[in-house]
């Protein structure tokens, strides 16, 4: 099983930054899709998930109208959109795919640095 993230990196306060993660070993279409995020000093917080279907979403307050997660089943990823970032948004990303709480994979995670 792999999870593999990209698509981090610095960005400016107001900028935009795609986030990937592209899943493999594992039956992609079944599993719920969540990412993550993990600041400095603070504890790791769910920032978005999507379901099997993609037919429903759900974000933490803090970010509602600013990301955006999505996925391809045939390409067996998932994204997260990221627009009007913060100084307040960095951390490590994490993509995490769960499959009835008994599957629950991780990915090692991508930096994302909102700086001027």
């Amino acid at each position: 099983v792999q999870l593999v993230e990209s698509g981090g990196g610095l960005v400016q306060p107001g900028g935009s930054l795609r986030l990937s993660c592209a899943a493999s070993g594992f039956t992609f279409r079944s599993y719920t899709m969540k990412w993550h995020r993990q600041a400095p000093g603070k504890e790791r917080e769910l920032v978005a998930a999507i379901t099997s279907a993609g037919g429903s979403t759900n974000y933490v307050d803090s970010v509602k109208g600013r990301f955006s997660i999505s996925r391809d089943n045939a390409k067996n990823t998932v994204y997260l959109q990221m627009n009007s970032l913060k100084s307040e948004d960095t951390a490590v990303y994490y993509c995490n795919a769960v499959f009835r709480k008994y599957y629950d994979y991780w990915g090692q995670g991508t930096q994302v640095t909102v700086s001027s």
